[in-house]
């Protein structure tokens, strides 16, 4: 059974932000998009897909969080954005806490024990799909 954990990173309420390249990278797919892209995803794997953190404000960006120095590897599509140590000056993600009161971010798939990062190889291939 995966169950939610707190990694590091993750603050203890509210929402934070942490530098990416650190603890994580990530890749930003922007709204009707990234909701279709975190949809699949989620079905992909069985509800087990890794970290996603939803924007309610804004372009309601979906961010996708891997393991640190993973997102380079990849030449990502157009309308994402790697965010990495690597892209150029410092880059900060939002992260809610586990649970209470994190508006504007929550989470739309939680780390676990199991899956504490999303696939960088099938979020590229998803995101590839969703955005031909």
């Amino acid at each position: 059974m995966n169950r939610a954990i707190a990694p590091s990173w993750v603050p203890a309420s509210g929402h934070a932000l942490r530098h990416a390249g650190i603890h994580f990278d990530a890749v930003r797919i922007p709204g009707c998009t990234g909701e279709e892209v975190a949809y699949e995803l989620m079905q992909f794997t069985d509800f087990q897909a890794g970290p996603i953190i939803r924007e309610a404000t804004g372009e309601r960006n979906m961010y996708f969080l891997l393991p640190p120095q993973t997102a380079a590897a990849h030449a990502w599509p157009a309308g994402t954005r790697a965010i990495t140590r690597l892209s150029g000056g410092a880059a900060f993600v939002g992260v809610p806490a586990l649970d209470g009161f994190t508006w504007p971010l929550d989470w739309r798939s939680l780390p676990t024990a199991e899956v504490p990062y999303v696939d960088p190889q099938l979020l590229h291939e998803m995101a590839t799909c969703a955005l031909r």
